[in-house]
Protein backbone atom coordinates (compact mmCIF):
# COMPACT_ATOMS: atom_id res chain seq x y z
CA UNK A 1 0.00 0.00 0.00
CA UNK A 2 1.04 2.78 -1.27
CA UNK A 3 0.83 6.00 1.12
CA UNK A 4 1.54 9.76 -0.61
CA UNK A 5 1.94 13.25 1.71
CA UNK A 6 -1.69 13.91 0.66
CA UNK A 7 -3.31 11.37 1.96
CA UNK A 8 -1.45 11.85 5.08
CA UNK A 9 -2.36 15.78 5.41
CA UNK A 10 -5.69 14.85 4.63
CA UNK A 11 -5.70 12.20 7.38
CA UNK A 12 -4.36 14.56 9.75
CA UNK A 13 -6.79 17.17 8.88
CA UNK A 14 -9.60 14.75 9.86
CA UNK A 15 -8.05 13.47 12.94
CA UNK A 16 -7.74 17.55 14.12
CA UNK A 17 -11.34 18.27 12.91
CA UNK A 18 -13.10 15.27 14.77
CA UNK A 19 -10.89 16.35 17.82
CA UNK A 20 -12.80 19.53 17.86
CA UNK A 21 -16.16 18.06 18.22
CA UNK A 22 -15.37 16.61 21.47
CA UNK A 23 -16.79 18.18 24.67
CA UNK A 24 -14.78 19.52 27.54
CA UNK A 25 -15.39 15.93 29.08
CA UNK A 26 -14.04 14.48 26.34
CA UNK A 27 -17.70 13.16 25.05
CA UNK A 28 -18.47 13.62 21.19
CA UNK A 29 -21.76 15.72 21.40
CA UNK A 30 -25.25 14.12 22.82
CA UNK A 31 -24.87 10.27 23.13
CA UNK A 32 -28.52 8.34 22.79
CA UNK A 33 -28.33 7.31 26.31
CA UNK A 34 -28.25 10.92 27.04
CA UNK A 35 -31.85 12.23 28.93
CA UNK A 36 -31.64 15.26 26.42
CA UNK A 37 -31.51 13.27 23.32
CA UNK A 38 -34.70 13.41 21.30
CA UNK A 39 -35.70 16.26 23.45
CA UNK A 40 -36.68 18.77 20.49
CA UNK A 41 -38.86 16.01 19.35
CA UNK A 42 -40.39 15.86 22.03
CA UNK A 43 -40.97 19.36 22.58
CA UNK A 44 -42.61 19.96 19.35
CA UNK A 45 -45.11 16.78 19.71
CA UNK A 46 -46.09 18.12 22.31
CA UNK A 47 -46.98 21.34 21.17
CA UNK A 48 -49.07 19.44 18.73
CA UNK A 49 -50.87 17.81 21.05
CA UNK A 50 -54.62 18.90 21.78
CA UNK A 51 -55.86 18.43 25.30
CA UNK A 52 -56.77 14.34 25.34
CA UNK A 53 -59.36 14.98 27.52
CA UNK A 54 -61.07 18.26 27.50
CA UNK A 55 -63.43 19.16 30.03
CA UNK A 56 -66.59 21.37 28.99
CA UNK A 57 -69.54 23.38 30.71
CA UNK A 58 -71.83 21.78 27.98
CA UNK A 59 -70.55 18.85 26.03
CA UNK A 60 -73.75 18.28 24.10
CA UNK A 61 -75.15 21.44 22.37
CA UNK A 62 -78.72 21.56 23.52
CA UNK A 63 -81.04 20.78 20.54
CA UNK A 64 -84.97 20.57 19.97
CA UNK A 65 -86.87 18.15 18.32
CA UNK A 66 -89.35 20.97 17.10
CA UNK A 67 -86.56 23.27 15.66
CA UNK A 68 -85.25 21.03 13.53
CA UNK A 69 -88.63 19.44 12.41
CA UNK A 70 -89.34 23.10 11.34
CA UNK A 71 -85.58 23.47 9.51
CA UNK A 72 -86.38 20.28 7.25
CA UNK A 73 -89.92 21.10 6.98
CA UNK A 74 -88.72 24.53 5.57
CA UNK A 75 -86.19 23.02 3.69
CA UNK A 76 -88.06 20.48 1.53
CA UNK A 77 -90.76 23.50 0.93
CA UNK A 78 -87.80 25.38 -0.44
CA UNK A 79 -88.65 28.20 2.09
CA UNK A 80 -84.82 28.41 3.18
CA UNK A 81 -82.82 31.33 2.33
CA UNK A 82 -80.10 31.13 -0.37
CA UNK A 83 -76.55 31.76 0.63
CA UNK A 84 -75.20 35.17 0.09
CA UNK A 85 -72.03 34.98 -1.68
CA UNK A 86 -69.30 37.48 -0.25
CA UNK A 87 -66.42 38.07 -1.68
CA UNK A 88 -62.78 37.82 0.31
CA UNK A 89 -60.55 39.87 -2.04
CA UNK A 90 -61.05 43.07 -2.83
CA UNK A 91 -60.33 44.73 -6.47
CA UNK A 92 -58.75 48.30 -6.53
CA UNK A 93 -57.86 49.83 -9.69
CA UNK A 94 -56.05 53.28 -10.02
CA UNK A 95 -56.56 53.06 -13.81
CA UNK A 96 -53.36 53.36 -15.21
CA UNK A 97 -49.93 52.08 -14.78
CA UNK A 98 -46.71 53.01 -12.58
CA UNK A 99 -46.94 56.41 -11.11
Amino acid sequence: MNIDSRSIGILAVATLGLGACTTSDGKFGIAPNDPSWGEANRVTMAAQVIDPSPEYENPIPPTSASNAVRAIDAYREGKVEEVEDISTTESISNGGGPN
